[in-house]
């Protein structure tokens, strides 16, 4: 997993509460058993058109916003299903941060779990947020992990918080197996013990 420790990237404005994950990745599209490709499937519904044209009013599909590292969304982002091809659908597309004044706690898991950071800010500071990436892609936002800020294009800081585990794991890029195989000498020292002393379990 790619850490994360500051980004410094264009930030795409979706004034939307309750974005559930079917919006995210509709499952129509949950068919590959790989992580890849999903993300030009995300936000399908609002990005396409029936005839599988381009909405051009969708923000995803007009600069500078084809390449947003960052979203900035309202209340309770990532509700509905528990699906992983949520977050896998975002990275793809490449956003590594999510902002929101609250989100679902599965997904808010699974961003962790998968490189995503969500960082919970009030909603009157979101919408700041948003005034500042609707003036395009030289208005560009910094989340600093280590620091634990959000930087406006006005050098204003705002602090978030973040649980410190995960900020540890995401820092160091560490998922689930990751954390596992920095145990792996007390592993294989375990699995040398164990076959010495009874054999027939790996007969």
């Amino acid at each position: 997993m790619q850490p994360f420790t500051k980004l410094t990237g264009i930030a795409a404005p979706l004034p939307r509460a309750n974005v559930d994950t079917d919006q995210i990745i509709p499952a129509r599209f949950l068919k590959a058993i790989t992580r890849q490709g999903f993300g030009r499937h995300l936000f399908a519904n609002f990005r396409y058109r029936e005839d599988g044209s381009e909405n051009p009013d969708f923000v995803l599909n007009q600069e500078p916003y084809r390449r947003a590292e960052i979203l900035i969304a309202f209340e309770n982002f990532g509700c509905g299903s528990s699906r992983e091809h949520a977050p896998w659908a975002l990275l793809d597309f490449g956003i590594r941060c999510v902002i929101a004044p609250s989100f679902a706690d599965i997904f808010h898991n699974n961003c962790f779990k998968n490189g995503i950071l969500p960082v919970r800010l009030p909603r009157e500071v979101c919408e700041k947020l948003m005034e500042d990436a609707r003036m395009g892609g030289n208005a560009r936002l910094t989340v600093d992990l280590e620091r634990q800020v959000v930087v406006r294009p006005n050098g204003e800081e705002i602090p978030f918080e973040v649980d410190p585990l995960r900020r540890h794991l995401l820092l160091n890029g560490l998922d689930d197996i990751g954390q596992t195989l920095q145990h792996a000498a007390a592993i294989d020292a375990f699995e040398a013990r164990q076959r010495a002393q009874q054999p027939w379990l790996y007969a």
